[in-house]
C-alpha cells in the first residue's frame, strides 16, 4: 500500500474509524482512505462511493493495485445511494463543503440505520453540518482542526445520542466555533478565526467603499460575526 498518498487531513479522519467497522467512504475520489483503513486494520471492509466517472475509475484502479478487491467495493452513485440500508457502520465524508455534506446525509438518512459513527470533514461551512447533526439526533463526540498546505480543515465526529449534549454552555457560539474546538483552543483554531475576522473586516470595507445604500443589514451581520470572534479569541 502506498502510504504517502494519504494526506495529513485524511490520516486524521482515519484515526476516528472504530475498529471492526464496515466503512462507507462517500465521495471517495481515489479510494485512498478506504485502502489505507483496510490495509492498516482500522476497519474490516469498506465501500468507496464516487459519483464522477474519472475518480470512480481511479478508485477502481487504486483498489486493484493494492490487491484489496475482496475487502473494498467501489460503487458508482450519488451520495449514500451507493449503500444498501443497514450496510455500513461508519460513514466518512471528507473534502466537500458543509452544505453539500449536510444534503448528502439528509438525502440518504434511511441508509444510516446501523451507522454508529459519522466522520465528516467539511472544507467550509462546518456550521451547516453541526446543525444537521442536531436536527437528526446525532451527538458530536469530538472535533479536530488541522492545517495542511496552507488550508485549515475541521473534522467532526458524531454518534447517535443526545445532540444538544455538547452545547450546554452556549449553543450559538458552539455551533459557529465547534464546542470541542473551543475547549481545545489550539493555535490552528486561533489562526482560523483571526483569518475569518480579517475576512469579515475586508467585506465591511468593501461595503463601505461601494457607497451603495441598503447594505446596513449585511454590514450589521458582519459586525455581529466580528464581535463573536473577538469575544472568543479574548480568552
Amino acid at each position: 500500500m502506498n502510504h504517502e498518498k494519504l494526506s495529513k487531513r485524511l490520516e486524521n479522519v482515519a484515526l476516528h474509524i472504530p475498529k471492526g467497522s464496515i466503512l462507507a467512504d462517500i465521495g471517495s475520489d481515489h479510494a485512498y482512505l478506504p485502502c489505507y483503513a483496510v490495509s492498516n486494520g482500522l476497519c474490516d471492509r469498506a465501500i468507496a462511493g464516487e459519483v464522477v466517472e474519472g475518480p470512480y475509475q481511479s478508485a477502481l484502479k487504486q483498489v486493484k493495485g493494492t490487491g484489496l478487491e475482496d475487502l473494498i467495493e467501489v460503487r458508482k452513485g450519488d451520495g449514500l445511494e451507493v449503500l444498501k440500508p443497514d450496510e455500513a457502520t461508519c460513514v466518512t465524508i471528507a473534502g466537500m463543503g458543509g452544505t453539500l455534506i449536510a444534503s448528502i446525509l439528509e438525502n440518504g438518512k434511511e441508509k444510516l440505520g446501523k451507522v454508529e459513527r459519522l466522520i465528516l470533514q467539511p472544507n467550509v461551512g462546518a456550521l451547516n453540518v453541526r446543525n444537521w447533526l442536531i436536527d437528526n439526533g446525532w451527538e458530536l463526540i469530538d472535533e479536530d482542526i488541522l492545517e495542511e498546505d496552507g488550508k485549515i480543515y475541521e473534522i467532526l465526529i458524531a454518534k447517535k445520542g443526545d445532540p444538544l449534549q455538547p452545547y450546554h454552555e452556549n449553543k450559538q457560539v458552539g455551533l459557529m466555533f465547534g464546542p470541542f474546538l473551543l475547549k481545545k483552543f489550539s493555535d490552528t483554531f486561533i489562526k482560523k478565526w483571526q483569518h475569518e475576522k480579517a475576512h469579515f473586516e475586508r467585506i465591511i470595507e468593501q461595503l463601505d467603499a461601494s457607497g451603495r445604500s441598503g447594505l446596513e443589514t449585511k454590514r450589521k451581520e458582519m459586525e455581529v460575526q466580528i464581535s463573536f470572534i473577538e469575544e472568543v479569541l479574548k480568552r
